[in-house]
């Protein structure tokens, strides 16, 4: 359940925290944490970016615009460095790749606490990062969270009204994480539904795709519409399938995000389906992207979980006949809209 609420003042110690990767939402996370937090470590591969941003206040790939404190910052190339170092990890490296960056973890996670802002799913395990934390590294759900929007980094980076779930089973956990991450352009709104949440923040980027295919094949205002429509009747669906409790699937963590994510110029996952529908073959659309598209890996996952139970989901397969089948955008779509109502 979402409950949004102004979030109390905790009189208890600030704790030490971290954001591992080195992307635009990652960005955005450490420009509005070192806004309330002194010290935020900050664990990104490359050495040239971390050496850029430490002179420059600015990172040189992602986000060009955000101003960062960088006295405020503890950059480090070792993972090990900024997981030892606090109390709170905030996981922003792309589901594709976090296996790879955890095989060079040296030191225990246990007695962490992790929040993930990732959007996506361990692609072999079909697991989301609760899911795979607590499976993997047996990390307790009172211990795991989720950062979700509706918000891009984009908007972070202007200083625009913008607003995030921090959603936690140990609403204390996230009360604490919430206060840092509100500020004068930015509102935080509580949840407990960790599993919901980041399923809602996995399939809305499919679902951008799809919005973007239309749109490349010249589809108008109207059928976006009963697109969107049909997409948050679909999630609905596939989350209760997987996770039953009471939810509103309007509220800002779902449908929310759903219709930034679609909408959106900024959005990376609507760029990735327009050139699709604009006639672009796959792997010419993931080569001219600059940053990873995590509807891409989202639909395989998607389409293999939902294997375990039976519910529509047109949009969804349509997105899978296109990125994995080879099929042409222009013929799935059509038999696509006559799906739709």
């Amino acid at each position: 359940m979402i409950t949004r609420r102004k979030v109390p003042r905790l009189t208890v110690k600030k704790p030490s925290i971290a954001v591992l990767g080195g992307g635009s939402w990652a960005t955005a996370l450490v420009k509005i944490l070192t806004e309330n937090h002194r010290e935020v470590h900050w664990y990104i591969r490359s050495q040239e970016a971390k050496t850029y941003i430490e002179e420059q206040q600015h990172n040189p790939k992602y986000l060009r615009s955000a101003t960062l404190k960088t006295k405020r910052l503890r950059i480090t190339n070792d993972l090990n460095e900024a997981v030892a170092k606090a109390e709170f990890l905030l996981f922003v490296i792309p589901s594709a790749f976090v296996q790879a960056e955890l095989k060079q973890l040296n030191i225990p996670l246990e007695g962490k606490i992790i929040f993930s802002a990732i959007k996506g799913v361990i692609p072999d395990r079909l697991e989301i990062m609760g899911e795979f934390f607590h499976r993997k590294y047996a990390i307790p759900y009172v211990n795991i969270g989720v950062i979700t929007g509706p918000c891009h980094a984009e908007e972070v980076a202007l200083e625009k009204i913008s607003y995030l779930t921090v959603a936690c089973q140990d609403l204390e956990k996230a009360k604490m994480l919430s206060r840092l991450l509100t500020t004068h352009y930015i509102r935080v709104t509580l949840s407990d539904d960790i599993i919901g949440t980041e399923y809602a923040a996995m399939l809305k980027n499919i679902y951008a795709i799809a919005a973007g295919i239309g749109h490349g094949l010249g589809y108008g205002d109207n059928f976006q519409s009963v697109l969107m429509s049909n997409a948050i009747r679909e999630m609905k669906r596939f989350i209760k399938n997987l996770h039953k409790m009471k939810r509103n699937i309007n509220a800002s963590a779902y449908l929310g995000d759903l219709l930034v994510t679609g909408y959106s110029s900024f959005s990376r996952n609507r760029t990735l389906g327009n050139m699709l529908g604009k006639g672009y073959t796959v792997q010419a659309a993931l080569s001219e992207m600059n940053m990873v598209a995590e509807g891409y890996y989202a639909t395989a996952s998607a389409r293999m979980i939902k294997q375990s139970f039976k519910t529509r989901t047109p949009i969804i397969d349509a997105v899978y006949a296109v990125l994995y089948e080879e099929k042409k955008a222009v013929k799935v779509f059509s038999k696509l809209t006559k799906k739709l109502n």
